[in-house]
């Protein structure tokens, strides 16, 4: 056990080790050997470049794969499966885990279920509060009182606080609300191979096609029961409400989703996700001390199954809000902690690689290709904003007259420019995109707010100056100093 403990805090230095080593080396570089750093960033930036190409290629594929099934009926082709022998037979139980969120939130959220074009008489909601926070019985009461009677069975839990073990997130809730609904379904005679369970954010408002597009990859996959299914999370519900700042970020956030959906490698279960219920029993829920229990749970099942687990994206959206707060400076802050617990997502790097180390049946290639996935899309997180930005400019800085005299130095300048052109016309393709995947401008929202969400791209370099690279940079060297993140639910913005 002490030499399990051992292991596991070295593995938590490692990725904040890796970032801050690397910042280090290329200022120290740039101070004492200005020509290798350049020679450094040059390749880096060429790196960018390409990167920057290849994502963005990935991107236009993901929004067309996603408009094409946009009108998509589901339901009618899971009618045809019928015709072909497939029994559709699937219950859906829905879990939104809540904490503090009241009725403006969770309303809509409910509306969109009872709208969707899906069977009603086979779906099964719980809403999971929280018992702590005073005000969680007289929400479920509002919403019992309204939407009991629309589904098949309607369970409001609430998750006791101080279950030894456990610590204050949101996975530690959506397990308690599992383990209620588990009960509901054996009491109904319902087998949890039978049942697809969709663990949403509170603020989760579902496509109206969602269901049917997920019982369909359900039904057709050739290992239902070994699979996460992930949709597009969009921040739609009140983006014409939110300021410029929380707009861009979020819609960032969406399109990076989108990229990640191409890269079926490395694609791992993100926010609101669903999986075979009977996985989720059989794998022990999802975990009640950590705050990354999105990610966490695809590997809980991935190291289960010995490596044989996989996520299916389903080119169908889920709307989530935009976090934002009452002026610029709290927007930011509120942001960049949304952003900071995201990248604690790096504390999936030593639950996973323990986890190698004690299952020898999954092959070891396949070891070593996920972790260094991991571990290197996070170190990347940390460092390619920091080294763009701050670091490239030093050796022109710090290089003096004999440097910038040199090819090397005359040519550091012009590639940086060029990586810059790259992302400029990087960002037009993106911003096309954001027009496309953008919902009906409501009544009362002014016309100019079109030419303004166009213009708000300007912001986009600084941005990448507040929250870049810091909020990942920030959460490793939590992680490496054993300072560990709590869960920091983010309050959303009025719809």
């Amino acid at each position: 056990m002490e030499k399990n403990k051992r292991i596991k805090r070295i593995l938590e230095v490692i990725p904040g080790f890796l970032s801050w080593g690397i910042i280090t080396l290329l200022i120290l570089l740039a101070i004492f050997n200005p020509v290798t750093c350049a020679v450094i960033i040059i390749i880096f930036d060429f790196y960018w470049i390409i990167r920057t190409v290849y994502l963005t290629t990935l991107l236009v594929m993901a929004h067309h794969r996603l408009y094409r099934q946009k009108e998509k009926n589901w339901l009618v082709e899971c009618h045809r499966l019928q015709v072909r022998g497939i029994a559709n037979n699937l219950y859906h139980l829905i879990i939104f885990p809540v904490y503090k969120e009241g009725l403006d939130v969770l309303r809509p959220s409910l509306k969109a279920l009872q709208e969707c074009n899906y069977p009603k008489d086979r779906m099964i909601v719980v809403m999971a509060f929280e018992e702590r926070n005073p005000g969680a019985r007289g929400t479920a009461a509002a919403l019992e009182s309204e939407f009991k009677v629309k589904f098949f069975r309607y369970l409001s839990t609430f998750h006791p606080d101080g279950i030894s073990g456990e610590s204050r997130t949101k996975g530690a809730n959506a397990t308690w609300a599992a383990k209620r609904a588990a009960e509901l379904l054996r009491s109904e005679g319902i087998k949890d191979e039978e049942v697809v369970v969709s663990c949403f954010d509170a603020d989760t408002c579902v496509d109206k096609e969602y269901f049917g597009c997920l019982s369909y990859h359900f039904l057709t996959s050739p290992k239902p029961h070994q699979a996460s299914y992930q949709p597009i999370p969009v921040y739609n519900n009140n983006i014409w409400q939110a300021p410029s700042f929380a707009r861009l970020v979020e819609i960032s956030s969406s399109f990076c989703q989108m990229i990640e959906s191409m890269r079926l490698e490395k694609f791992v279960t993100f926010s609101s996700h669903s999986m075979s219920f009977k996985t989720l029993v059989d794998i022990d829920y999802w975990p009640v001390d950590m705050v990354s229990d999105d990610s966490v749970i695809y590997w809980k099942a991935f190291l289960f199954y010995k490596g044989d687990y996989r996520v299916i994206p389903l080119y169908n959206t889920v709307s989530m809000d935009v976090a934002y707060s009452s002026n610029f400076f709290k927007t930011i802050e509120m942001q960049y902690k949304q952003k900071r617990r995201w990248a604690w997502g790096i504390e999936n790097f030593p639950f996973l690689v323990s986890g190698f180390l004690n299952e020898r049946q999954i092959p070891l290639v396949t070891k070593i290709r996920r972790s260094f996935h991991l571990l290197e899309s996070h170190v990347t997180w940390a460092v390619w904003a920091i080294i763009l930005v701050f670091i490239g400019p030093l050796p022109i800085i710090l290089g003096g007259a004999f440097f910038n005299q040199m090819a090397i130095g005359y040519n550091l300048p012009k590639i940086t420019g060029l990586l810059f052109n790259f992302t400029f016309l990087a960002s037009l393709v993106w911003v096309v995109l954001s027009r496309i995947i953008l919902p009906p401008r409501p009544r009362g929202v002014s016309w100019m707010k079109n030419v303004v969400m166009i213009l708000e791209w300007v912001m986009v370099p600084f941005i990448i100056l507040i929250i870049g690279s810091l909020p990942a940079l920030d959460a490793q060297t939590h992680l490496a100093l054993g300072r560990y993140m709590e869960f920091n639910p983010t309050q959303k913005g009025i719809k």
